[in-house]
């Protein structure tokens, strides 16, 4: 069956821009140049926000830690973005509070100035101490008196923390609390960005012919040669691939924008320039099922220095609690994936601070892992490593020019693709028509400002049909979008899945004809918190595929090899057995 996305970009095989890469930089970016009237286009091998931007922290937020680092540019510019994005996508992130457990008052002193001049630890960890840790969060408030939206860091004695937060080691001496954020749908905001630029292609094709395309499931197979109309090129070909078809087919941009991650370097040889940019680390991730160490977060994230010298975090999303994360140099050749070695450490490491809660293998209902994607750092240690990012322009045979994102994090995509965009449109030769600085993100748009409001819009879109907590789960899912949701599901006749409450028929329809589903996994994944919650049985494997294979037109055979690459997908790279009753 046809992908009107994919189709799109085959029917008119052009554009003045072409991205490879559908993270949420690379969408960022296209949405940017979208804004500014630009002809472009995207292009993601996999599904939308599959990589490094779906396996994150889920963690809005300044980057306290950099300080050490000296990266002073950007740490004020992740907490000026972090407070943006409190403002203009809040549907989506949400202040996270903070508390640091503190086992010592003046550690790490002497320590901290040798790892901030040479970036390398010197002999055995020693763990940060009260006096570095004030002195880090007074520079990090410091960085949020412009446009600050969350209160100062606090510090309390133990007497004091131990009665906020009892389940704490009982040997901390203090603790300190200041706020961050959080995004708990980091995929669903990422289709928001891509829909956002997709919208504003259609205005301007209405207005100057111009568009914004992007499809999912496409990827680039090598650089053909420059087009030329007599001695001036019009631009770069490309060979591209229909994933989902096999199909393959050219397509010329005047500039291409490699915003592949930790793939960057294999993208740019595929395109014959050669480059040496990347030196990415991989991040794993447990998630919990565990609820009396949910009720010892009290709805804070525990951030701290584990015994190894390593910054990890334990914090609650929704009813699961989220524990990570590693930072160990990558393996390009092989798939990112949660080892054993890394679930035990995670089980020690929630022992280090909550001693009285037990945690073993049986609560962990999903695991993920990504490859971060920084710049090549050779001897330097990877928590170490530079996490600013940086664009390099590559001149690639007669008229090919090739913009490649060296770096990059969820905090900062905003200024980033601002920046990146940038660049392109002065190699364009055009001038920025709009900003997206104070531009609500989707769903963001009018969202309401407190959970008053947000009760008032759930009760005023309840019906005989929809209840307070289904009207509700779509509020928290798409934001104010949900009204053109809502809109579609009520065009017809409707009903819940047997196998959850989270889903009905016309809303998998709504989600096949209006965001790119390629294959069943995505909408366990990246459409629905669905498998991140281990909430994915074999009978929900089978109902969704069968509602989709009609919209997607899956036969018999298609939909058995969905279910079955589903299952592999969840059971390799998440540790999720799902049987299904397909053979």
């Amino acid at each position: 069956m046809a992908r009107a996305a994919a189709q799109a970009l085959r029917e008119r095989p052009q554009a003045k821009v072409l991205i490879i890469g559908g993270g949420i930089n690379g969408v960022g970016t296209f949405r940017d140049l979208a804004l500014q009237g630009v002809d472009v286009a995207l292009v993601e091998r996999g599904d939308y926000c599959q990589g490094a931007s779906g396996a994150s922290s889920h963690m809005i937020h300044g980057g306290i830690r950099y300080l050490e680092n000296g990266e002073f540019r950007l740490v004020r510019e992740s907490v000026v973005e972090r407070n943006r994005l409190l403002r203009i996508a809040p549907h989506y992130v949400k202040p996270l509070q903070t508390t640091i457990p503190i086992f010592s008052t003046f550690s790490g002193v002497l320590s901290a100035p040798l790892r901030f001049l040479t970036h390398r630890q010197q002999g055995k960890p020693k763990e940060r101490g009260a006096f570095l840790i004030k002195l880090g969060l007074s520079m990090y408030d410091s960085f949020s008196r412009d446009g600050g939206t969350v209160p100062r860091h606090q510090f309390r004695g133990r007497r004091r923390a131990l009665a906020e937060l009892p389940d704490l080691h009982p040997g901390i001496k203090y603790a300190a609390t200041y706020f961050d954020a959080s995004v708990h749908n980091p995929e669903r905001l990422t289709l928001d960005v891509l829909q956002d630029g997709e919208k504003a292609g259609l205005v301007n094709a209405a207005q100057a012919g111009s568009t914004a395309r992007a499809s999912n499931y496409v990827s680039l197979q090598s650089m053909g040669r420059g087009v030329r109309a007599g001695n001036a090129s019009t631009g770069s070909t490309v060979q591209l691939r229909d994933e989902l078809t096999g199909e393959l087919f050219d397509f010329t941009a005047d500039v291409i924008v490699n915003t592949t991650g930790a793939w960057v370097d294999l993208t740019n040889g595929a395109m014959g320039a050669a480059s040496r940019f990347m030196g990415g680390t991989k991040g794993s991730h447990i998630v919990l099922d565990h609820p009396d160490l949910l009720e010892a977060c009290k709805g804070r994230e525990i951030f701290f220095e584990h015994t190894d010298g390593r910054i990890v975090l334990i914090y609650p999303m929704g009813d699961r609690v989220l524990v990570g994360t590693t930072d160990v140099d990558a393996d390009m050749a092989q798939d990112a994936v949660c080892t054993d070695g890394e679930i035990d450490y995670f089980l020690e490491l929630t022992g280090h601070v909550f001693p009285g809660i037990h945690v073993d293998r049986g609560q962990i209902v999903y695991t993920f892992s990504g490859v971060r994607p920084l710049p090549r750092h050779d001897a330097t240690q990877p928590g170490f490593v530079s996490r600013d990012y940086r664009i390099e322009r590559q001149a690639v045979g007669p008229g090919a020019v090739v913009f490649s994102l060296v770096g990059g994090k969820w905090t900062t995509f905003r200024a980033l693709a601002e920046h990146l965009a940038n660049d392109v449109l002065a190699e364009l030769g055009m001038e920025r028509q709009v900003s997206t600085a104070k531009l609500a993100i989707g769903g963001g748009a009018g969202f309401p400002a407190d959970e008053a409001g947000v009760q008032a819009w759930i009760k005023a879109h309840v019906t005989a049909n929809r209840g307070a907590d289904r009207t509700a789960l779509l509020f928290t899912r798409y934001g104010t979008r949900a009204e053109e949701v809502i809109s579609f599901l009520d065009g017809g006749p409707d009903q819940l899945l047997r196998s959850t409450r989270e889903l009905s028929v016309r809303e998998l329809e709504y989600m096949a004809g209006h965001e790119q589903i390629g294959h069943l996994v995505d909408v366990l994944i990246r459409r629905t918190s669905l498998a991140f919650r281990g909430l994915v049985t074999g009978e929900l494997l089978n109902e969704v595929c069968e509602v989709l294979a009609g919209p997607l037109g899956w036969d018999t055979a298609a939909q058995a090899r969905e279910i079955r690459r589903a299952e592999e997908v969840l059971g390799r790279l998440h540790r999720v057995q799902v049987h299904s009753l397909v053979a």
